[in-house]
């Protein structure tokens, strides 16, 4: 007779269970759970000066947020209607249709002028983010080799940013925005033979047109924005895959980054900083009010705002177009307008030109482009790049200055004239003056550090020696900033006794190049 048939085994015949299998199944194919293993175990430096891009980026996200609640709402049309909205002074007012929309949003509908202020203000810190970020991987030297790449996806977002601002800038149809857009137009008809074509494809028409602001609704809704986000998600994987630069340190290496895993330390910090920024951004909309258009009116060709002033990333063109003094051509009956072309065409385009080509003049003047760096200078140990970086931060400060000398000029109650030929001269004298004395701190830094690492911190104590003198008392250095070198005060040949002595180099630091 046949005994008590036995159950099957359900289970594989690797005794897993039938949920390890599917999970196995599923990473062979599609390795999820690895993949993500690496990707939340990377490290990330904990240094302040590298959540500036950060910033930038959840300024992007406010900005995108507010801007898509402002299109529910505003309307990019031109035709002219008459105002009879809640703000009493301009009532009865002939205004656009995208001014009075602008209108509406702020007096209308309920916590539309905190939106429009919020996604104002978070414009200006994103454009603020992204040039902090790129001044501090300038003085840093974070564009080397293999990040070349990251610097001019830097530098475009800069110029894309720059670009959206002023589309944005331009949308309300305000008496103020129609200015900058009035400037413009003389930028482009100012390019010789090609001017006037580029004005009629951009207006459509004879300025101002019709269609002006629904391009620039386009623009800057759709397009721009679009190249923006895919500008940053491919910034965003190469520095996931090129790994972070890091400060020289005891156990970092050029093949290590010492700092916080993505999870959970640098996630649940990053996350803080994001709602520290959401938080900023609203209380600067509820408390400091930003282009209240209704003070300047609607736009008209024959009026100018007095005391009109850019927001402050073009404020460098308003001052470059103020200082250039009125120099003009006339050839074979063309008109060549040097005073416009110069400051608002040639300058700008110098500036993203050297900012393109500086990593790669660099590296081939070092000789540093042949192998990787994975290190950050600190400004000092680089005196001429640092000087070049505070002789160019002048002379944007001087166009900056200068494009509000008429302002500075009543509140100071100066002459107007005097104070544009003191920034003239300012403009070719600070930037030279500005790295002279720059280059000359960095070395003088260089060379207390190298003192301070060989006599040793001193203790504040004064000590009589036998021959009749004095000398102060000397500790070893136990603080050290980061990035800074960091070596013994005595040689393994003194004695161990002994306050004084050259520092030698530890094992764990790098050679360092010669500047």
């Amino acid at each position: 007779m046949r005994g008590p048939r036995r159950p099957r085994a359900t289970g594989p015949a690797d005794g897993r269970r039938p949920g390890e299998r599917l999970a196995d199944a599923a990473d062979a194919r599609l390795p999820v759970h690895d993949g993500a293993g690496l990707l939340l175990r990377k490290s990330f430096p904990d240094h302040w000066s590298f959540l500036l891009g950060e910033i930038a980026l959840y300024s992007l996200i406010v900005l995108v947020l507010t801007g898509v609640w402002l299109t529910f709402f505003f309307k990019p049309e031109m035709r002219e209607l008459v105002y009879e909205g809640s703000y009493g002074p301009l009532r009865g007012t002939l205004v656009s249709g995208a001014f009075d929309s602008t209108l509406r949003i702020s007096f209308d509908v309920r916590g539309g002028l905190l939106i429009r202020q919020t996604h104002h203000w978070a414009a200006l810190v994103f454009v603020s983010a992204i040039g902090l970020h790129l001044m501090r991987i300038f003085f840093t030297g974070a564009f080397r080799r293999p990040r070349e790449m990251n610097w001019v996806i830097g530098v475009t977002l800069f110029a894309l940013a720059l670009a959206e601002g002023f589309a944005g800038y331009s949308l309300p149809d305000d008496l103020l925005s129609g200015t900058g857009l009035r400037i413009a137009q003389g930028i482009m008809l100012s390019i010789p033979v090609l001017g006037t074509y580029v004005s009629m494809f951009v207006f459509g028409s004879q300025f101002p047109g019709e269609d002006i602001v629904p391009r620039l609704y386009g623009l800057h809704i759709l397009l721009l924005p679009g190249a923006l986000i895919a500008l940053v998600t491919v910034h965003l994987i190469l520095v996931f895959h090129l790994k972070h630069t890091q400060w020289r340190g005891p156990g970092r290496t050029n093949a290590n980054v010492v700092g916080k895993p993505l999870y959970p330390r640098f996630m649940a910090s990053s996350i803080g900083l994001s709602f520290t920024v959401f938080g900023l951004l609203v209380l600067l909309a509820g408390l400091v009010q930003i282009n209240p258009v209704w003070t300047y009116g609607p736009y008209r060709p024959d009026q100018v705002s007095t005391g009109s002033q850019p927001d402050w990333y073009v404020g460098f063109l308003e001052g470059a177009l103020r200082l250039v003094p009125p120099w003009e051509t006339n050839v074979a009956g063309h008109t060549l307008m040097w005073n416009v072309l110069l400051p608002a065409v040639v300058l700008p385009a110098l500036f993203f030109a050297v900012l393109y080509a500086y990593p790669f003049a660099e590296q081939r003047r070092t000789g540093e482009g042949r192998q990787e760096q994975h290190f950050c200078d600190r400004p000092r140990e680089r005196p001429v790049r640092t000087g070049l970086g505070a002789a160019g931060v002048t002379f944007f400060g001087v166009l900056l200055l200068a494009g509000g000398n008429d302002i500075v000029a009543v509140t100071f109650r100066i002459s107007v004239n005097a104070l544009t030929w003191i920034l003239r001269v300012s403009l070719i004298v600070a930037p030279v003056v500005a790295f002279f004395v720059t280059r000359a701190l960095c070395r003088a830094l260089l060379h207390a550090e190298q003192q301070r690492l060989i006599e040793g911190e001193e203790t504040g104590e004064v000590r009589q020696t036998l021959a009749g003198g004095y000398e102060s008392g000397h500790r070893p250095v136990t603080s050290f900033r980061p990035g800074a070198p960091r070596a013994p005060l005595s040689p393994p040949d003194r004695p161990p006794g002994s306050r004084t002595g050259t520092p030698s180099r530890p094992h764990h630091e790098p050679e360092r190049r010669s500047r």
